[in-house]
């Protein structure tokens, strides 16, 4: 599945390919899509590329295929309105009592790669992809990111395998919290947060799992849980 930024990229890309011949260069897909750098182009070049629907060809300026496409755009009439700029000037009037329907506000953010909810796997710094998350999930100050959780160690709290976390950054926790926590600057795990004195308790939501304890000093809160996003 396309975020809204890497399918709206994909089709200027297959607009311009049928226009010109060739594809839009790097400040051209920059500005259609109103990035404020040419590294956000580059991530969702990427993400396209690892997803099979584009191939970039070695050695060639400006150089993309296009190798399928979504089954939304192969469709006859799909316009995205976010890049063919044919948005109506103001929305007709609703229907006499009709609910009125507010627009959802999204934002994306980085997914930094995958996190344990199990047993702790290696420290995660890179970012993989991006995720389209609703601004409404998201708190008015400080930084947020995603990851992908493998393991179902934390199942009991709703967090299945697979599932995409949404996590707050911050350094402190309050008992209860669920954070993802850095043991020995080495490896990085999804569970409860329980203080005991000066130890910390990382605790599972499966009875399957042991609740690990270790001294503070081992382990840096690294954020807290904010929201969940599933696939289906």
């Amino acid at each position: 599945m396309l975020t809204r930024k890497q399918l709206e990229l994909l089709d200027f890309i297959k607009q311009r390919m049928d226009r010109d011949g060739v594809p839009p260069s790097f400040d051209e897909m920059k500005d259609a899509l109103d990035l404020r750098s040419k590294s956000g182009i580059h991530r969702l070049i990427t993400a396209l590329e690892e997803r099979g629907f584009i191939r970039r060809l070695a050695h060639r300026a400006r150089a993309l295929e296009i190798v399928k496409l979504p089954e939304a755009m192969e469709k006859p009439g799909f316009t995205p309105r976010v890049i063919a700029g044919d948005r109506p000037a103001a929305p007709p009037a609703p229907p006499r009592g009709a609910m009125t329907v507010e627009p959802v506000h999204a934002l994306e953010l980085p997914v930094m790669g995958r996190i344990a909810a199990g047993v702790p796997i290696e420290a995660i710094s890179e970012v993989s992809h991006h995720v389209a998350v609703p601004g409404s999930m998201l708190a008015s100050n400080g930084n947020h990111y995603a990851l992908e959780v493998k393991g179902d160690s934390m199942i009991e709290a709703g967090i299945n395998d697979g599932d995409i976390v949404v996590i707050r950054e911050q350094t402190t926790a309050e008992n209860g919290d669920i954070v993802v926590a850095l043991v020995e600057d080495a490896e990085a795990t999804l569970k409860y947060f329980r203080r005991r004195g000066s130890m910390i308790a990382l605790e599972a939501a499966n009875p399957a799992y042991e609740t690990r304890v270790f001294p503070d000093h081992m382990v840096k809160v690294q954020g807290r849980l904010v929201g969940l996003i599933r696939s289906y």
